[in-house]
C-alpha cells in the first residue's frame, strides 16, 4: 500500500516536470509565438483581430487642409465697414471651373469679382443724394502661395484703375468709380490665376482698395480717403487631381 502510493507522486512529480517544460520551452520562443497560438487556437487571425495595430498608408498632403470657404462654396462675400453703418462688399465667385476641387496647379483658374457700397443708414432704394457716397480710385490683388516646401511665392498679380474696367457711362469722378450705385458700383467678370508651383496646395490673394468715403451725405467737402484690405484664401490642388 505504501509502495503504491509512492508511485502515484512520483507520477504527478513527473508530469508537472514535463508540463514547466513544455511551458518554459514556448517562453524561450517569445511572447510573439505564444499569442499566436492562443489566437490559433481561438480562430482568430491577425487580420480578423480587431485589436490588431493597423500601420496607416502614407498620405500626400491634401488641399482640403487648407480651409477656404471659397473652395467649399465656390464663391464667398466680404464685407468691411469703412464708416458707422457703411459698408464695402467684395464678391467673388469661381468662373472657370466652377468646380473648385478642379482648381489644380497646373491649370487655367479663373474667378469674378464685384465691389458695391451700402450705406445702411437709409433704404437701398434712397436716391444717390441721401446716401453716403464711396467711390474706388484702385485695386491691387496679389497672391502669396503655401507650399510643402516651405517656399512662398507670388504667381498672381493685378492691378487697375477701375474706371478703365467698366463702360464708360458709370458715375465716376477724380476721385474714381462710384461703388453705391445702381449700375453695380465695380465688375469684373473674370480674371485668370496661371500655373503654380508643383507643391502649392493653397494660395492667399490680398485685395487691396483705395476709397474715398464721404462723411455725410451730399456733401463734397466731407470725403476722407482709406485703404480697405480682404484676403481670400484658395485651396490648390495637385496637378492631374481633377476628376
Amino acid at each position: 500500500m505504501r509502495l503504491r502510493i509512492l508511485s502515484r507522486r512520483k507520477a504527478r512529480l513527473v508530469a508537472l516536470a514535463v508540463s514547466v517544460a513544455v511551458v518554459g520551452g514556448i517562453s524561450l520562443t517569445g511572447c510573439t509565438q505564444l499569442v499566436d497560438a492562443f489566437n490559433s487556437a481561438q480562430g482568430i487571425t491577425p487580420a480578423s483581430n480587431p485589436t490588431a495595430v493597423v500601420t496607416p498608408e502614407p498620405q500626400s498632403t491634401a488641399s482640403m487642409d487648407f480651409e477656404s470657404q471659397f473652395t467649399y462654396d465656390g464663391s464667398v462675400s466680404l464685407k468691411t465697414e469703412v464708416a458707422a453703418d457703411l459698408e464695402v462688399k467684395l464678391d467673388i465667385w469661381a468662373v472657370d471651373s466652377k468646380r473648385t476641387q478642379e482648381w489644380t496647379t497646373d491649370r487655367e483658374k479663373t474667378f469674378g469679382f464685384a465691389v458695391n457700397a451700402y450705406d445702411n443708414r437709409v433704404d437701398e432704394i434712397a436716391v444717390l443724394a441721401q446716401k453716403r457716397r464711396v467711390f474706388i480710385s484702385s485695386i491691387t490683388i496679389t497672391s502669396e502661395t503655401a507650399q510643402t516646401s516651405g517656399q512662398v511665392q507670388s504667381p498672381f498679380q493685378f492691378s487697375a484703375d477701375p474706371r478703365t474696367l467698366v463702360p464708360s457711362d458709370t458715375i465716376r469722378s477724380d476721385r474714381g468709380l462710384l461703388l453705391n450705385s445702381f449700375q453695380g458700383g465695380l465688375h469684373v467678370p473674370m480674371t485668370t490665376m496661371h500655373q503654380m508651383p508643383k507643391d502649392t496646395y493653397g494660395a492667399t490673394l490680398e485685395f487691396a482698395m483705395d476709397i474715398w468715403v464721404e462723411g455725410t451725405a451730399n456733401d463734397e467737402n466731407s470725403f476722407s480717403q482709406q485703404t480697405v484690405y480682404q484676403y481670400l484664401p484658395v485651396a490648390i490642388y495637385p496637378a492631374g487631381s481633377a476628376g
